[in-house]
């Protein structure tokens, strides 16, 4: 008798490739060009626990917590890319007065305006991961991103040897679905 095991089991038996990777973010494109590193981030469920008189028994919670999105660029010699990030921080937070945040509102006029009275404030992005022979293969699609932190660009002139600056940039984003090419959930 032929067992049905097989159907099971994965069919593609290729390895996930760490190198295999595009990212696209609407609002900064100069910095989704020279990416180099990204994540797809993990999740983590909240557990509730019920009582018992011998021991507490750990139940499924509700609330999904998602870890940060992030991405590590190269930085470009004119700061086109790094200066994305640092202003779209810099228009959220307004640190000099609230005039920054109008400013910001008109800085990328190639984004979708919001409607009145509405700010512009986060972005949408999408990872395509590629197969092992550099093709399309499946989405992360992040929905409201913005960005939250922006690692320091440290100079040192007793280098050696020349290693180009990237930064990392930390976005937080209201959920991610992964999906195939056309956009169907997997």
């Amino acid at each position: 008798m032929v067992t049905n095991s097989f159907k099971n089991q994965i069919q593609n038996r290729n390895f996930l490739n760490p190198t295999g990777f595009k990212f696209i973010l609407n609002r900064a494109p100069k910095t989704t060009f020279f990416s180099n590193s990204a994540n797809i981030p993990g999740l983590t469920l909240g557990v509730a626990y019920q009582s018992n008189y011998l021991r507490d028994i750990p139940q499924p919670g509700e609330k999904i917590d998602f870890e940060d999105f992030t991405l590590r660029f190269l930085v470009d010699e004119d700061l086109e890319n790094y200066n994305e990030i640092s202003n779209w921080i810099r228009g959220l937070g307004f640190p000099e007065s609230l005039e920054d945040i109008y400013r910001f509102q008109k800085s990328n006029p190639n984004l979708q305006q919001p409607s009145k009275g509405q700010l512009n404030l986060y972005s949408d992005g999408t990872l395509t991961v590629l197969t092992s022979n550099q093709n399309a293969n499946f989405l992360i699609k992040f929905k409201d991103l913005f960005p939250y932190n922006l690692s320091t660009l440290q100079f040192d002139s007793s280098d050696t040897d020349i290693n180009y600056f990237t930064a990392e940039v930390s976005f937080k984003y209201t959920i991610f679905n992964i999906t195939d090419l056309n956009g169907n959930p997997l």
